[in-house]
């Protein structure tokens, strides 16, 4: 669990909300045609954009930003590879098959198979970074979902207040009506910050540090393959892979 993501989302909502009721009080910033216009009306046009097979798993993107599926230790990832080419410099890199057979990381399974295989260096270069480059498209558009939905929910945070504006002055001569016209107005404008500054942006900006952190992981996986499969000496592959990290938490097995 993510307690950066959860603190700020309860704590944006939390303090939105208190600032309601230490007004006015909360039930009057709720209003069913806000709802319909910016909320509804923001994932039709969400529809619109992307398709229906990206849409479906918008929920369960929304939490990986919450709980990532993927955590990386790159230290633990360190260690691994480094043991990895401990037994390949000492035993031949044939002795990795049950390794490789038994690897639960995917990419690293699938990395340490080819060089098994007796795969080229650029064979096994090329293939690994493609799927590097296809999750990471994937990934990349997932996060645009929150973006763009952070777009168009001020863009019809502006349609209901043209709405509300226009419900407003059709009915200058009935004062009575004037007052929930405003308050469409203004509050489908606050529906839309609220869902680009709480939700959009800030779940797009969350799903693109997981992103990051799974590349670096996978870089660091690959130069590790290439590094096995040159025969490198474990010391100088660790030292590679070290400098991945900040200084901070370059620390040598070795020491």
């Amino acid at each position: 669990m993510d307690l950066a993501t959860v603190i700020g989302l309860v704590g944006a909502l939390g303090l939105l909300i208190a600032a309601m009721a230490l007004g006015v009080g909360v039930g009057a910033y709720i209003d069913p045609q806000s709802v319909l216009i910016v909320i509804l009306g923001s994932i039709m046009s969400l529809m619109i954009s992307y398709k229906m097979d990206m849409m479906t798993k918008f929920l369960k993107v929304f939490m990986i930003a919450i709980k990532p599926n993927y955590q990386p230790n790159y230290e633990e990832l360190i260690k691994k590879l480094v043991d990895y080419a401990t037994q390949a410099r000492r035993d031949g890199i044939l002795s990795l098959e049950s390794a490789a057979n038994n690897e639960e990381d995917e990419f690293l399974k699938k990395g340490l198979s080819m060089a098994v295989d007796g795969n080229e260096p650029d064979t096994i270069r090329e293939l690994l970074e493609i799927e590097m480059e296809q999750m990471e498209e994937r990934h990349k558009k997932m996060a645009s979902i929150f973006s763009t939905w952070a777009g168009l929910a001020g863009g019809f945070g502006m349609l209901g207040t043209l709405v509300g504006l226009v419900a407003m002055l059709l009915n200058m001569s009935d004062p009575s009506s004037i007052g929930p016209a405003m308050a469409v107005a203004l509050l489908t404008t606050l529906y839309g910050a609220m869902i680009g500054n709480i939700f959009g942006n800030p779940i797009a900006s969350k799903l693109s540090l997981r992103n990051d952190d799974e590349m670096l992981a996978k870089t660091m996986i690959l130069e590790g393959i290439m590094s096995i499969q040159a025969g490198d000496n474990p010391r100088t592959l660790e030292a590679k892979l070290l400098s991945f990290l900040p200084p901070s938490k370059r620390k040598s097995q070795f020491e």
